[in-house]
């Protein structure tokens, strides 16, 4: 019988792309698709779905994501909505405490923020964000979609392969830092049985269907402003934290208007900053320049690489917080600030420098229904697990967003209270014109940019299904002129890329390379077709 449970498998596996008429959900566990899709059947639209997928996803893959995260959402709304179709985003991303500055910082002995513990550790948005969306645009009952993840929790589930691997990687971290009080608590959450679960091996987690419980009973109240804020605020105050109660009491998440540019006649539309998606924009307005073809061509992965690369370093020095930014987002997408970039782009791999334009460990989720209403929804615990402080009793997993800020008093994304950090998630979403064409997105660090550009250019350039702009192989740029690569590009492409200066690694580890959900609606017969990641364990279910 164990053989049948054996996860490795030695040969190829096809995806075939999904196809449904009614309502689609794609999400990186089957338990969570399937949860989406029973709101669908209930008579829920696409929000619905949305948060019913998420607050699955914190129980079954902990290792991305939990309640203690942050959320970002791009929200289509068909026809019939507010006068007509409209993509509507949402801000669900957490603030620096009061309390936490970098003198605090400094004066505890670190030089730059730290990745575990307390310091990085900022207010959680996604329980706001699901009760956001859900009074904004849902029809169902709240408690109704928190229902299946209350189950699952109590329940357990199995867990899955590639959440397995990382959970294990995950003990090896904290257990090297038990001495601290404040993570040897996500030992006792999260290795109950001693260990990190092997895989299939069943988890359960009482103490979070208890917490999803008092969530859906207050609609989320409860996190910000009560029991549960108490505890939180409790147990900082007891082990060396930052955050309180007021810090939770004050947040609130934010609609925005998203921000786009055209490509090759489809608008790609992403989240505004503090958001990193304008990463992916940039460099897409660069290779909108270039001449496409062949997709194994090797000037187009050289330009590829290059694009990404000058692109990311603009976005490492110029995004933060909006208000907050000293360079607007209309000039660094610019058809000026684009060609002053890609002039810079030639024959070999150069070390990228800021440019100046003039001034003026996350799991992702696309749902759509049968009326057109789509959703494209990402949440992070940022890296893997968070900061590896869980509050006692809630299974409350606490991220580490705070990590991303600096503590260079010189720096645009310089650490201050109640700021906002440059944020990693990032949903995508695509139109042609006034037509929504649907939701697209890679989680992962900061491979989400560069997923998000792959698939853009496979799906637009290349003309692939959305399956397919899933599977193909994907590079990331590591830094300097290291790359690395998937196995699948044909070899003389990887010796031409050496060639031209870039230090190429093949990858071993496809964990690192994104995970990604698509849906595409077809603007004529209302045909969904769907995508989900072969890099993981991913699920697409259909109503």
């Amino acid at each position: 019988m164990s053989l049948a449970f054996d996860h490795n498998n030695p040969f190829p596996s096809r995806r075939s792309a999904t196809y449904a008429s009614r309502g689609m959900v794609a999400a990186s566990q089957p338990q969570a698709s399937q949860a989406g899709r029973d709101m669908l059947a209930q008579g829920g639209n696409a929000i619905d779905a949305a948060i019913a997928t998420a607050a699955v996803l914190t129980v079954v893959e902990p290792s991305g994501n939990g309640i203690g995260g942050d959320a970002f959402a791009l929200v289509w709304l068909a026809e019939g909505h507010d006068g007509g179709g409209k993509l509507h985003g949402l801000n669900a991303s957490g603030h620096a405490p009061a309390r936490l500055t970098p003198e605090a910082v400094k004066a505890a002995g670190h030089d730059e923020m730290p990745l575990h513990g307390w310091t990085p550790v900022t207010v959680p948005g996604i329980p706001a964000a699901w009760a956001e969306l859900s009074r904004q645009y849902g029809k169902l009952d709240f408690a109704t979609l928190l229902a299946p993840a209350i189950r699952i929790a109590r329940e357990g589930f199995p867990v899955s392969p590639v959440i397995s691997l990382l959970w294990q990687r995950a003990e090896v971290e904290f257990r090297a830092k038990a001495d601290d009080p404040a993570i040897a608590t996500w030992l006792e959450a999260f290795t109950p049985n001693g260990h990190a679960p092997q895989p299939v091996e069943l988890h359960r987690n009482e103490a979070q269907a208890r917490t999803l419980e008092a969530l859906a009973e207050s609609r989320c109240e409860s996190f910000y402003r009560g029991e549960l804020a108490q505890k939180i605020d409790a147990f900082s105050r007891a082990t060396g934290g930052y955050l309180r109660a007021e810090d939770l009491a004050n947040y609130r998440p934010e609609w925005v208007d998203p921000i786009s540019v055209n490509y090759r006649g489809y608008d790609v539309w992403e989240i505004p900053p503090n958001g990193q998606g304008m990463v992916a924009l940039m460099a897409l307005r660069m290779m909108e320049g270039f001449d496409v073809t062949v997709r194994d061509d090797p000037q187009l992965l050289h330009r590829q690489l290059e694009a990404m690369k000058l692109a990311y370093t603009d976005g490492h020095h110029h995004i933060t917080q909006a208000e907050h930014m000293r360079t607007s987002v209309a000039s660094l997408l610019s058809d000026e600030y684009a060609d002053v970039r890609r002039r810079l782009i030639g024959e070999r791999a150069i070390d990228p420098e800021p440019g100046q334009p003039q001034a003026g460990g996350t799991v992702y989720l696309a749902t759509a229904d049968s009326d057109g209403n789509m959703v494209s929804y990402i949440q992070s615990n940022y890296h893997g697990f968070g900061s590896g402080v869980v509050v006692p009793d809630t299974g409350i997993s606490l991220q580490n967003r705070g990590h991303g800020f600096s503590l260079d008093a010189g720096h645009v994304n310089v650490l201050a209270p109640g700021k906002r950090t440059f944020h990693t998630i990032i949903p995508g979403f695509l139109t042609r014109g006034d037509t929504a064409l649907g939701p697209f997105g890679v989680m992962g660090g900061f491979m989400q940019p560069q997923g998000h550009m792959q698939v853009v250019m496979n799906l637009v350039d290349f003309g692939l299904n959305p399956q397919a702009a899933l599977d193909a192989p994907r590079w990331q740029w590591m830094g300097g002129r290291q790359i690395g690569i998937e196995p699948g590009y044909p070899m003389h492409v990887i010796r031409e890329m050496a060639v031209r200066g870039h230090q190429m690694t093949m990858a071993v580890d496809s964990t690192a390379y994104g995970r990604g959900q698509i849906i595409l609606r077809d603007p004529e017969s209302g045909i969904y077709c769907g995508g989900t990641e072969p890099r993981t364990d991913s699920s697409i279910a259909v109503l």
